[in-house]
């Protein structure tokens, strides 16, 4: 009934589909996590699959059920190679839960998958994602698997360990004949509603009797007449194994919704069935059952998440109380504080313990090791007992390291001792459960249950199922299995028993298949790409090292594990040098500017690469760690080589002997003197000046005082790429003005073209200046004045602008820039206008009429970033010399074409990010209101939108009101084709969210009729409780208000339901008393409806109806028997039409979209 009901629930499920451990480079290579310290496989969910899961592990730890799917072989059931053969019988799907039952035991992964099971199913993709319920699937796999196994010897699989018969009986009375049917099942479905437990609800199912009497008497066949008689029901088999689904969902039949029970439904973990048997002469162990599995539902009845409660029957995973771990760093602590704390080994071993799996790379050891006890290994234990890689190493008795060392783990037999085994207090050590082999408990009164929720499996303890009982979490489905059913000793915490030998070898080719992906991963996650600069194939130019030779046989590429010590690198780079001699010393390097810079050398070869902070892709500079070449290195960051930018005055080549200003780049150590520019330059003295910036607009060249001339370059804040100018003390020919801004007064360095658009009358139509990109645009405008012979007042009221390459103008640049800051590039036009440029709190803007524009027919305008839309656009409209309010702007976008207009008139230019340069278009126009686009709001006369009431329409009725000013319209999701409507109003009014707008009626005394409604506003801030509308009420007729009766009429049935402020409801979740709310039932009062009014003064009657209700409900009597009677005339015709037609083919009707399963035919 409920199977396409569910929707996954995501929050509960488990995103970790490979573990927690660190992810690979690239993820599609990534091979599954391994098996975590339960030792047991999840399930990966597929999307909406943990229904699926959830029973897959129930089916999977029943071993009588796993064990005789195992038993079929390949003779009977095929082989999945010949699945596609077309004459092969190939019986898909229980190979494949072999195969997946097989990697749940045996494969060595956090969790499997069952997309080969599902294909088998013939599911989609779309199924996969859709959740069904869990015991509809039960029933539909069972029945799949009965039609799979047709003709094998496990044909009667499903039988022989779930089925079990009812017997219903009736007993006459009279003549005490009984009266039996036999029913089948393969699980019990019992009630929830009103039922406190499990066997509540099977004492009222098998043990209480119908009794037929009085009016209700039942027909004895041997008495031949009415007669009174018992009916009853009893359990006649019991099976091995009993599934019990909960009524959990229900549906309401006066609310016409479904719901879930919540209530607390209780189930013990044994249970006695023989009250419920027709047999009960056996022993008392033969109607005995103990839980197995509880599958669990979260959320509602629309929606929600499985996983389960199962118990490990054979001990198959390793089962650790949580609660017995949790105080490991307590303990770890309280270590420290004792002579424990002096053998390392032991605290080792604790923190192993609690690791997942037992195991940790062991570059991490180190750090668990100083968060779990404060103290350092190089600190604590290095001194007496050396690095702790190989003080590992020379424990093997211990700790177990992998083959390349990267990982450790504790060995076997000490993985189930806790180490108080070592210490003389033992009390001061983790108490952790002892087990056979991996992490099998011995306790048998503590029973192995484990929640398994999708791949994540956490031990549980059994007292833990008692929390399942009730809530919006609880219990769905129950598995019991007989008491006396005893697995075989050596199927205990064996996971091969009884697996057939072809999946056994399957499973471990995969294993080392598995293994070897996780190597290779583990090798490529950990591995560092180093490159390795050769000291013989470097020399020392220009302040820093050079490559002699190419760059290709310069520098050697290394992959190296970051596992590894600094000693294992140097090995292997003495391995790839065969022919270096002498002293090899490793040092870090980096790239500059420069050249390449040695920093620091690379000590401690027992330190890993990443102890040494050796980072991927690093500089390693192979040297002898003196010279190179014959020249002393300097190393660290204090002789960093900074490359700086020298201006400076030199003579033209030519025989004008003219200066010329050129730019040259040095490479001087950080440390150096400001003064030895000079000796650089080959100048004996000067003024050297830094290029800074005062203030956002303006650019200064700062001169560097004599006294600092002894600082270092790093102390003036010089770096790679500082522009510094040196002048000659003795030259006259300065490059700075007084005012100390930079202007080129020398012949050529680049140019700039500046045309005349003045459309005054000149000589010259263009000039060329010559620029460097930190000349200042001011600078360029009075230079290109001059030369264009303009007048100087022009220097007032004249700006540059950019030519771009269709010859249009683009916005001003600023004065106070300068070229590189306005981004204008060498070569280029700009052009002289008329008119200032824009400051910097101005925008310069394009505008023109209508949508349809080409460039260069735009009109311009210069306004505040500050200035609103509304006054942007008179401003605009002025200019244009057009009239009216039906314009809107709208901004242009990058392909010349309108964009969305600009709806918030009061927000300003710069709040919408409008900037310099870009076009607005004036478009006829004007726009809707601005909460509400309603396009034929516009054509009333209406001067604000608070004169309006919006409704939506249901059944030609208005429904729900729409309240513009603190809602959008898109928010309530009126869909495609919903209709409004609109209700003029006298006055403003401004609804808030708790204001409910209501219709009330005052009825008049003595007569079955009411007055004209009025609409009442009610502030439902303090509760939707009648006591608090009753007074509302009274206050707005002015009546006393214990005189003051109120109901609400429901228009569709012609009814009025009586509001009383005593009326109490119980919550059917909570089984408590609340307080009563209008909005839910009986009531579900909303905006719009109508309230009628009683003044009890003058009408003391019950009644709220008028004649006009009793008109109504007549007709709607007489409509209901038409319809009544034209569904007889209907079904008349349709059993006429049946043997008329017989023998003719009948399209029948599509089903509807359930759960299925797909089985081939192998009878």
């Amino acid at each position: 009934m409920f199977g396409n009901l569910f929707e996954e629930d995501y929050s509960s499920v488990s995103n970790s589909q490979y573990g927690k451990g660190k992810k690979l480079k690239t993820k599609g290579l990534e091979p599954p996590a391994p098996r975590e310290l339960t030792n047991l496989s999840g399930i990966r969910n597929q999307g909406g699959t943990c229904y699926l899961n959830s029973l897959l592990q129930t089916l999977h730890f029943t071993p009588e059920f796993r064990e005789a799917l195992f038993s079929l072989g390949p003779e009977e059931l095929g082989s999945l190679e010949d699945k596609d053969k077309p004459d092969a019988k190939v019986r898909v799907i229980p190979l494949q839960l072999q195969r997946l039952f097989a990697q749940l035991l045996l494969l060595d992964q956090e969790a499997a998958s069952t997309t080969d099971l599902t294909d088998s199913f013939g599911w989609t993709s779309d199924e996969e994602m859709r959740q069904h319920d869990v015991q509809e699937l039960n029933r539909i796999l069972f029945s799949a698997l009965e039609t799979s196994l047709v003709g094998t010897s496990g044909h009667d699989l499903i039988n022989r360990l779930y089925h079990g018969t009812i017997v219903n009986q009736i007993v006459c009375k009279e003549c005490k004949n009984i009266s039996e049917r036999q029913e089948d099942f393969l699980d019990l479905t019992v009630a929830v509603k009103n039922v406190s437990g499990l066997e509540d609800a099977l004492w009222n199912m098998y043990v209480e009797e119908e009794v037929f009497d009085y009016e209700n008497l039942y027909h004895c066949g041997t008495c031949d007449r009415l007669v009174k008689a018992a009916k009853s029901a009893k359990l006649r088999k019991l099976p091995p194994f009993l599934t019990i689904s909960l009524l959990r969902f229900n549906f309401d039949f006066v609310k016409c919704e479904r719901y879930k029970e919540t209530s607390c439904y209780t189930f013990p973990l044994r249970i006695n069935l023989k009250p419920f048997c027709e047999q009960s002469e056996l022993d008392d162990m033969e109607y005995m059952y103990d839980l197995f599995s509880v599958i669990i539902h979260k959320g509602g009845c629309y929606g929600g998440h499985y996983h389960v409660y199962i118990k490990d029957v054979d001990h198959l995973g390793n089962w650790q109380c949580q609660e017995e771990i949790s105080d490991t760093d307590m303990n770890l602590k309280a270590l420290q504080n004792e002579e424990e704390a002096d053998d390392p080994v032991v605290i080792l071993k604790t923190i192993l313990l609690q690791e997942e799996a037992n195991q940790i790379p062991v570059d991490q050891l180190g750090q668990k090791l100083l968060k779990k006890t404060g103290v350092s290994w190089n600190k604590q234990y290095r001194r007496q007992h050396g690095p702790l890689r190989k003080f590992l190493q020379l424990h093997p008795h211990v700790f177990l390291l992998s083959i390349d060392e990267s990982t450790v783990s504790l060995l076997r037999n000490h993985l189930t001792q806790a180490p108080s085994d070592l210490l003389r207090n033992p009390e001061q050590i983790l108490h952790i459960p002892t087990s056979e082999t991996a992490g099998l408990n011995d306790n048998t009164s503590c029973p192995h249950w484990f929640d398994i929720n999708d791949s994540k499996v956490q031990p549980i303890k059994e007292k833990d199922i008692t929390q399942q009982f009730q809530g919006k979490e609880s219990a769905y489905m129950l598995f019991y299995r007989k008491a006396k059913l005893l697995r075989p000793p050596e199927a205990r915490a064996n996971p091969r028993y009884r697996v057939p030998y072809h999946l056994l070898k399957e499973m471990d080719a995969a294993n080392i298949q598995l293994q070897m992906q996780r190597a290779e991963c583990d090798s490529a996650n950990n591995n560092f790409e180093l490159h390795l600069h050769l000291g013989p194939h470097y020399h020392f130019f220009n302040g820093a090292l050079h490559p002699t030779v190419s760059q290709t046989d310069s520098v050697w590429d290394l992959t190296f594990d970051k596992r590894k010590t600094l000693g294992d690198l140097r090995q292997a780079i003495f391995q790839l040098l065969e022919l270096w001699e002498g002293d090899m010393v490793l040092s870090i390097a980096k790239r500059v500017p420069a050249g390449l810079h040695v920093y620091h050398t690379l000590d401690g070869d027992e330190l890993t690469l990443c102890e040494a902070e050796i980072a991927d892709g690093e500089d390693i500079f192979v040297w002898n760690g003196v010279e190179v070449g014959g020249v002393q290195i300097q190393t660290g960051s204090d002789c960093e080589p900074v490359l700086l930018h020298i201006l400076h005055l030199e003579m033209s080549g030519d025989s004008s002997k003219c200066e010329q200003l050129v730019e040259s780049a040095h490479v001087f150590p950080a440390n150096a003197e400001v003064g030895s520019v000079f000796t650089a330059l080959a100048i004996p003295v000067g003024v050297i000046l830094m290029n800074s910036v005062e203030s956002a607009d303006e650019e200064y060249w700062t001169a560097i005082p004599k006294e600092d001339m002894k600082t270092t370059l790093r102390e003036q804040g010089l770096r790679n790429g500082s522009l510094i100018l040196v002048q000659d003390s003795e030259s006259d020919n300065s490059l700075l003005p007084k005012q100390g801004r930079w202007t080129n007064s020398v012949n050529e360095l680049n140019w700039l073209q500046v045309k005349n658009f003045c459309q005054l009358e000149s000589e010259e139509k263009q000039v060329q200046i010559a620029v460097t990109m930190h000349t200042v645009v001011f600078d360029i405008r009075i230079k290109a004045i001059k030369e264009l012979k303009l007048m100087k007042e022009l220097a007032e009221n004249s700006c540059l602008r950019p030519i771009d390459r269709n010859g249009k103008l683009l916005c001003p640049v600023p004065d106070t820039s300068t070229l590189e800051e306005a981004e204008v590039k060498m070569g280029s036009s700009l052009g002289l206008c008329l008119g200032k440029a824009p400051t910097s709190s101005q925008l310069f803007l394009f505008f023109a009429l209508g949508t349809d524009i080409y460039p260069g027919t735009e009109m311009e305008v210069i306004v505040e970033e500050t200035l609103s839309v509304r006054d942007c656009l008179k401003i605009m409209l002025e200019k244009s010399g057009q009239q009216g309010e039906m314009w809107h702007l709208r901004k242009m976008d990058w392909c010349y074409e309108a964009g969305e207009p600009l709806c918030e008139e009061d927000a300003t230019l710069k709040e919408l990010m409008i900037c310099s340069g870009d076009t607005l278009l004036l478009t006829e126009g004007r726009l809707p209101p601005p909460a509400m686009a309603l396009p034929f709001v516009s054509k009333l006369a209406v001067r604000s939108t608070a004169l309006l009431r919006v409704w939506t329409v249901e059944s030609k009725r208005p429904s729900r009101l729409l309240r513009p000013d603190w809602q959008q319209l898109k928010e309530y999701r009126l869909g495609q084709r919903a209709e409004l409507c609109l209700e003029l109003l006298q006055k403003e009014e401004n609804l808030g969210p708790q204001d409910v707008l209501l219709r009330t009626r005052l009825r008049i005394p003595g007569e079955r009729a009411y007055t004209l409604a009025m609409d009442l506003v009610w502030d439902t801030t303090r509760g939707w409780t009648a006591s608090s509308l009753r007074q509302r009420v009274a206050d707005f007729y002015s009546l006393p208000v214990e005189k003051v009766e109120i109901a609400k009429y429901f228009p569709e049935k012609f009814e009025w339901l009586p509001i009383s402020s005593w009326n109490q409801q119980v919550a059917k979740r909570k089984k408590k008393k609340n307080q009563d709310t209008l909005q839910g039932g009986p009531y579900y009062l909303k905006d719009g409806d109508t309230i009628g009014i009683k003044n009890l003064l003058f009408d003391d009657d019950d009644d709220f109806s008028t004649i006009r209700d009793d008109i109504g409900k007549e007709n709607q009597k007489q409509l209901a028997l038409g319809k009544k009677k034209s569904r007889e005339a209907l079904r008349v015709q349709s059993s006429s039409d049946v043997f008329s037609n017989a023998g003719m083919s009948t399209q029948p009707r599509g089903p509807e979209a359930s759960l299925s399963i797909r089985v081939a035919s192998f009878r």
